[in-house]
């Protein structure tokens, strides 16, 4: 049967709701010879006889009664799978709850903003939580969906991996590490470090990035804020392990500096989580479905566009388009809410 065709299947379900080949040919809009051959080769297929004929009337057999069922539930299946995937080509309506952890705030409401011009009247509830806020939320079944670097390992969930998620090392205009173009690893241990807190997804990627070295780090202030990190890196009161998504605007408007550090970018990436037993509306796959398919062509673009230099006249707050094929997000047309920040 591996070869059997869902064509097929659907012939001989109407032969045998039918029990006529030539109504279901009529209601199939085929020829009766194409019926009959349909048949014929699923029969092949099957390798049994699905119809046995008494003068004018044909029955099912004993496997054809048996492969109607399988058939028919086959057949819902396929149907169900067609539903759901128009289901992305146009949601409308529902409610859509998305967590994110920090650093996802930066970019987060652009790709809303674009799956919103998608899909009329879903209501947007958008929510940013440091990691363990975010993990309380998923176990507390508050979210459809959340945005992390790492899914958790002791929730059964599952995770998709839908975009890169670069981290750097920034420092202030006037440091001298913003002059070097390949600043060795070890040069790093003379600086003082301004650094999320641990147990966050940043401090996380900055342990797996340096290693060893991490030990060797003088780690001048832990702050749970990458705002207030940013301002202290400026400030001058050292340099910094950041999301490149939380810098552009600093970077291009001359506020903050890339160090480059051998080693660096450190690469790690955005996954889209859920439990397993959580049943996604139509609204939920639908984002899930577009974080997957969009999702890191809109992060390319979002991160290409804040690091262009200044256009003269025009205000750093708006950057220019980046050089991609990304289609531009539409106008919303639905609202969100923005929970408040842990």
């Amino acid at each position: 049967m591996r070869h059997a065709t869902l064509r097929q299947l659907k012939v001989f379900e109407a032969v045998a709701r039918l029990l006529s080949y030539s109504r279901a040919a009529e209601e199939l809009h085929l020829t009766q010879p194409a019926v009959s051959t349909q048949i014929r080769k699923l029969e092949e297929h099957a390798g049994n006889v699905l119809f046995e004929q008494f003068g004018k009337k044909i029955y099912l057999t004993a496997a054809g009664t048996e492969l109607l069922q399988i058939a028919r539930t086959i057949i819902e299946q396929f149907e169900a799978a067609d539903s759901a995937m128009k289901q992305f080509n146009g949601v409308s309506g529902g409610r859509l709850n998305v967590g994110v952890i920090s650093a996802g705030d930066y970019f987060f409401p652009r790709l809303l903003v674009d799956f919103a011009g998608r899909h009329e009247n879903v209501a947007l509830n958008f929510s940013v939580h440091n990691r363990q806020g975010l993990l309380n939320h998923i176990v507390e079944n508050r979210i459809d969906l959340a945005v992390m670097v790492r899914p958790p390992t002791d929730l059964d969930t599952v995770n998709v991996p839908f975009a890169p998620h670069p981290y750097i090392l920034v420092a202030a205009p006037g440091h001298e590490l913003a002059g070097e173009a390949s600043v060795p690893r070890e040069r790093l241990l003379r600086e003082g470090f301004v650094v999320r807190e641990r147990g966050s997804d940043t401090w996380k990627a900055m342990e797996e990035g340096f290693g060893a070295d991490i030990t060797n780090l003088r780690v001048a202030m832990e702050i749970a804020s990458t705002e207030t990190i940013k301002q202290a890196v400026m400030a001058g009161m050292g340099i910094s392990f950041l999301s490149l998504h939380t810098v552009g605007l600093e970077v291009r408007t001359g506020l903050l500096a890339i160090a480059e550090v051998e080693g660096t970018p450190v690469m790690r990436g955005w996954h889209v989580v859920h439990l397993t037993s959580k049943v996604l509306s139509p609204a939920a796959e639908a984002f899930r479905y577009f974080l997957i398919e969009r999702g890191e062509a809109l992060l390319v673009e979002h991160d290409t566009a804040l690091l262009q230099p200044p256009v003269p006249g025009r205000p750093p707050a708006a950057p220019a388009r980046a050089p991609l094929k990304a289609r531009a997000p539409a106008r919303p047309r639905a609202a969100a809410t923005t929970g408040s920040r842990r």
